[in-house]
């Protein structure tokens, strides 16, 4: 393995990432497919959780928003942390069936089970409600990280090759966002079908989770495992946890990597969350969720068809920068008349298109990092390394759903949809544009550190070369 301080480390890792690109390691069509319908079915559950979780909890059930946000924020950083430990578990994993892939056969089930018996809060007093939630809330967490983090480390396993990455992670956030599509459409429809109220929305999720198991048996069936450590030893002997978390400190994309994602989703969890209570007291109409939601998903979709021949060309990182600003562009539009519906959608429309290379591309920045780590340390950890990227989704959006809680609690919001104070409609309008804007401006910032992109092709082919 080259040092740290070896020849690779010089100017003769500046190569294009045109360069990374093997046709020869090309992914068939329908394991791109197979793959992405795992986060489909991520997102017929966690999804519509982000969107409505915390308006059913306030609305439906009657929980003050302040508690809701910060049972949330509990959950999501001691979930977060048991992260690292199923990164850990799966890098120790030893099956037929690979060492991601056994865990979506496994815990597909249990996932739709617990995401059913989150909706059903018992009729009994309120410090009991609150205590049920917080212990389904933090179960639906625990078997989603069960998920998740094999599902994120399966990306690396199946291709090498970071173009067919990048692809892959277009399939995955294409898919996701056709489930938030779905989903932001149909829950308040579905629930009113059967009957609204609480016994609505549990046969909701049932269908959610019953749809959602289907996927995920899908994905474990239709991918395959390919991926082996550069070092023959490493194939066979796990590294210790006190190794491997030191390799993850000297890599320090995957730092970058990670903190994206975090802030990344914390946008996601105010985003989804706020849109709920905008269109309910911003402009009138709840049923206006599902404009603003799809207006968004379906521009993003739109985008993503560009996006893998964009960052092929340019790299992921540059293709995030343009993609933020575009972003921002949107919120502009938006700042002109937060009043006005048509602004609202046309800078949402912007909005998404200025998101699809962000979507498209922020988990294939993680799966490059594998290579560097390989490189730098000798030792290949894919679970623990994606074990950073769920690790930033369940803090980020622990994060963004505690701040919409808190912040409509400090704004003096009342739930059950009566008239609101002026601090508590401008608590709204922060949520869903102030806040998002500079958390935009943040992540261009982070961005301009991560210059991983012109490296890494070199990086593989020195690996090749161990081999």
């Amino acid at each position: 393995m080259t040092s740290d301080t070896g020849a690779i480390e010089t100017s003769t890792v500046e190569t294009d990432p045109r360069s990374a690109h093997d046709p020869a390691a090309a992914v068939p069509l329908m394991e791109r497919i197979g793959y992405g319908c795992g986060d489909l079915a991520s997102n017929f559950i966690w999804q519509a959780m982000s969107i409505f979780i915390v308006y059913y909890y306030t609305d439906v059930i009657g929980i003050a928003a302040g508690i809701i946000g910060s049972i949330m924020l509990f959950s999501r950083v001691f979930d977060g942390v048991s992260d690292i430990a199923m990164g850990y578990v799966i890098d120790k994993t030893t099956s037929r069936h690979g060492k991601a892939r056994p865990w979506l056969l496994w815990l597909a089930v249990p996932f739709a089970i617990s995401a059913v018996l989150l909706f059903a809060v018992p009729d009994v007093s309120p410090f009991w409600q609150t205590v049920y939630i917080a212990v389904t809330y933090n179960l639906v967490c625990l078997v989603y990280t069960g998920l998740n983090v094999p599902y994120g480390t399966l990306n690396s396993l199946i291709t090498q090759d970071q173009y067919q990455r990048s692809l892959l992670n277009v399939f995955r956030m294409s898919l996701a966002l056709v489930g938030v599509l779905l989903v932001s459409n149909l829950t308040l429809p579905v629930a009113t079908l059967f009957g609204g109220g609480q016994g609505g929305w549990i046969v909701t999720f049932a269908i959610f989770g019953a749809i959602g198991t289907g996927l995920f048996l899908f994905t474990f069936k239709s991918t395959r495992e390919r991926v082996q450590p550069a070092d023959e030893k490493r194939r066979q002997t796990p590294v210790p946890l006190k190794q491997s978390l030191r390799t993850l400190g000297k890599n320090r994309y995957w730092a970058l990597a990670t903190l994206f994602i975090l802030i990344t989703y914390v946008f996601n969890a105010l985003n989804s969350g706020a849109v709920v209570y905008y269109a309910q007291y911003l402009l009138d109409d709840t049923w206006l969720v599902g404009v603003i939601t799809t207006a968004y998903i379906v521009f993003i979709l739109a985008g993503m068809a560009f996006v893998a021949p964009i960052t092929k060309r340019y790299g992921k990182r540059n293709a995030i920068i343009v993609g933020e600003l575009i972003t921002l562009v949107g919120y502009g539009v938006m700042l002109i008349d937060l009043g006005n519906v048509y602004l609202i959608v046309a800078g949402t429309v912007i909005r998404g298109l200025g998101k699809a290379p962000i979507n498209g591309s922020m988990f294939a920045l993680l799966g490059d990092t594998i290579e560097y780590g390989e490189w730098k340390t000798g030792i290949r950890n894919e679970g623990m390394v994606y074990s950073g990227g769920s690790m930033g989704i369940k803090i980020g959006s622990g994060l963004g759903t505690a701040l919409l809680g808190w912040i409509l609690a400090f704004g003096g919001y009342v739930g059950g949809g009566g008239e609101q104070s002026d601090t508590a409609l401008f608590a709204i309008q922060a949520l869903f544009v102030y806040l998002p804007m500079g958390l935009c401006a943040l992540m261009i910032v982070l961005m301009l550190f991560y210059d991983l992109d012109k490296r890494y092709p070199a990086i593989v082919a020195d690996l090749a070369a161990k081999r």
